[in-house]
């Protein structure tokens, strides 16, 4: 295992465990039921992202999940609850400890705390009877998916949000960005059930927790005229709507938990698209 040591990072930074997931013994950390444990705070993205795909695959019985609370409960912006693991794997550990983590029951250790590979691990060593989320043949595509989700969708909708608050006319910038890749996504989902075809992929965590962001964050800071057109790809907010009736998706939701944390950490000016909500998304969750 990897640690990015802590003096090269930020002073509120916590250092990135990188440990992974082997295919067999000889690895060290291998798939083993009942030897790890997730801990998550679905509302945080990356953190939904790895609580689907932990739905997804039904794997309960086999990798214990522990849910955080959606504001961390330490004045450096961690959790009490993950010290011990912190502290025992990096020595005189003064950071915070935050979520995801994947644990390793038999050493009392972190695994790894990168969102990434922890969604990898869990597709590809963890599946049990679950979907094939990383298909060999579709692994490019769902990496282009990711970064389009990310630099496209989350990043360009929070810089037009900031922008637009700021009164300035370069957010129509930001926002081309953001349509493209809106409408890149509805020309493909009215084609097909899922992003990539017929069948669930780890591409469908990505753009769905997307979605959410989108529709439960992103809007308090986009004004209505911005919202309205997000709105208008119909493709889109029905599968959107699909899945989230789907249970594996809806009981890892808890929208009241993604806004409270939200208003936790922003500090902006609420916008008018705040007032539209296109989904009406499910309140059950864990």
């Amino acid at each position: 295992m990897s640690v990015v040591p802590a003096s090269l990072l930020p002073a509120s930074a916590a250092p990135v465990f990188r440990g992974r997931i082997g295919r067999d013994v000889r690895s060290g950390h291998y798939a083993v039921p009942h030897r790890y444990r997730l801990h998550v705070s679905p509302s945080d993205p990356d953190c939904l992202s790895i609580a689907l795909t932990h739905s997804l695959l039904g794997l309960d019985d086999t990798l214990p999940l522990t849910v955080l609370p959606e504001i961390p409960d330490t004045p450096d912006g961690g959790y009490e609850a993950l010290r011990p693991l912190y502290e025992t794997s990096a020595h005189l550990y003064r950071g915070p400890a935050v979520g995801p983590v994947l644990s390793d029951g038999w050493t009392g250790r972190i695994v790894t705390t990168h969102a990434p590979d922890i969604l990898r691990d869990l597709a590809l060593r963890f599946r049990g009877d679950g979907p094939e989320l990383l298909p060999e043949e579709r692994r490019a595509e769902i990496e282009a998916i990711t970064d389009l989700c990310e630099k496209s969708v989350n990043r360009a909708a929070q810089r037009a949000g900031e922008l637009g608050l700021d009164g300035e006319s370069a957010h129509r910038d930001p926002l081309t960005v953001l349509f493209a890749a809106l409408g890149s996504l509805e020309r493909r989902l009215a084609r097909h059930a899922y992003v990539l075809g017929e069948a669930p992929t780890a591409a469908d965590v990505r753009v769905w927790v997307t979605l959410v962001q989108l529709d439960t964050v992103h809007r308090w800071h986009l004004d209505a005229a911005a919202m309205d057109r997000v709105a208008a790809h119909a493709a889109l907010w029905a599968y959107a709507r699909r899945l989230a009736e789907r249970p594996e998706f809806a009981r890892r939701l808890d929208i009241d938990a993604v806004v409270r944390r939200h208003r936790a950490h922003c500090r902006g000016r609420e916008a008018a698209g705040a007032a539209i909500r296109i989904v009406d998304w499910p309140t059950t969750s864990f």
